[in-house]
């Protein structure tokens, strides 16, 4: 069969077609859209006017792709600016009627479960004392496996469109706004400290979106023109990365090779919030995977 999976994320709306035969798969094409559900109304629980109109729009533009793919099945799965959203509903009555495709709304614990199985696609055999961890626009998840399975995992509602709808960040931003992003995600992540107080993490296995950009500002490399299974990232190099960037003016970002235009405002809090995680809970390897959500979904499909 020939599947098309669209992951309707809280900042950008993701697309995957792949081949499934006996067990096995070949992926056709990958790519992306801006929805940003989140402006404007993402605190407020609320997908604006606008907020419709760009996802239609991004679901139209996917739709020629797969057409054109001649994919045999769609799948299409929305997150967390989706299922907070007070008028949810509208939303995929709205997107049904515009594109006749049906949203399928997942729950936090869903996507974090989906993001796993993605990371087991690419891994084949997770590593050891590793701690997954997706960020998004509207939720970040957490998973704590073991060879068997999940061991822990949480999604929490600290995703970077929230801060930047929240904070005014400067630009370049102050290190007193830093500051005040870090405690917002320092306070909101308690939950996260206490549950792996006391265990050993050796290595951050960082999902898709900010850890591309992290990737491609490493390599050099145009966003979207090298999709990688997984790559190792020395803490050094992200340490440079980050400060390079957190330290930037956003005119200076655009000019950066490997800087993701649907990420400009964002990676600020987005590398805020890995420093934390990688400060706190004494992180000694980084590796990212372009697998998340998307290849989950497909992870499913091959195994049922």
């Amino acid at each position: 069969m020939r599947l098309a999976i669209i992951d309707l994320g809280t900042n950008t709306c993701n697309l995957l077609i792949a081949n499934i035969e006996k067990g096995k798969y070949e992926i056709l094409y990958q790519g992306k859209e801006g929805v940003k559900l989140g402006k404007g109304g993402i605190n407020k629980n609320m997908l604006t006017p606008e907020a419709f109109q760009r996802a239609g729009t991004a679901l139209k533009k996917h739709l020629q792709i797969i057409d054109r793919f001649q994919a045999t099945e769609v799948k299409t799965i929305a997150t967390s600016a989706v299922r907070d959203a007070a008028n949810r509903n509208d939303f995929v009555s709205y997107l049904l009627k515009e594109t006749g495709l049906k949203l399928t709304v997942v729950s936090g614990g869903e996507e974090a479960a989906l993001i796993f199985k993605g990371v087991k696609l690419a891994f084949g055999q997770i590593p050891p004392h590793s701690l997954i961890l997706d960020i998004g626009g509207g939720s970040n998840e957490f998973i704590l496996s073991t060879e068997n399975g999940i061991t822990w995992k949480r999604s929490f509602p600290l995703g970077m469109a929230r801060v930047i709808e929240q904070f005014h960040i400067s630009d370049p931003v102050k290190p007193e706004e830093t500051a005040a992003i870090e405690n917002y995600f320092d306070s909101g992540l308690t939950a996260l400290w206490n549950q792996l107080e006391g265990k050993m993490i050796n290595r951050l296995i960082g999902c898709s979106g900010a850890f591309d950009t992290l990737a491609d500002l490493l390599d050099e490399t145009a966003p979207g023109t090298k999709f990688r299974t997984t790559q190792d990232i020395r803490l050094d190099d992200f340490e440079r990365i980050s400060l390079k960037v957190i330290r930037s003016t956003a005119s200076q970002r655009e000019k950066m090779t490997g800087m993701d235009p649907l990420r400009l405002e964002m990676i600020i809090p987005s590398f805020i919030f890995i420093r934390l995680i990688i400060n706190k809970l004494n992180i000694k390897e980084i590796t990212q995977t372009g697998f998340s959500l998307r290849e989950g979904a497909l992870y499913e499909q091959i195994n049922c």
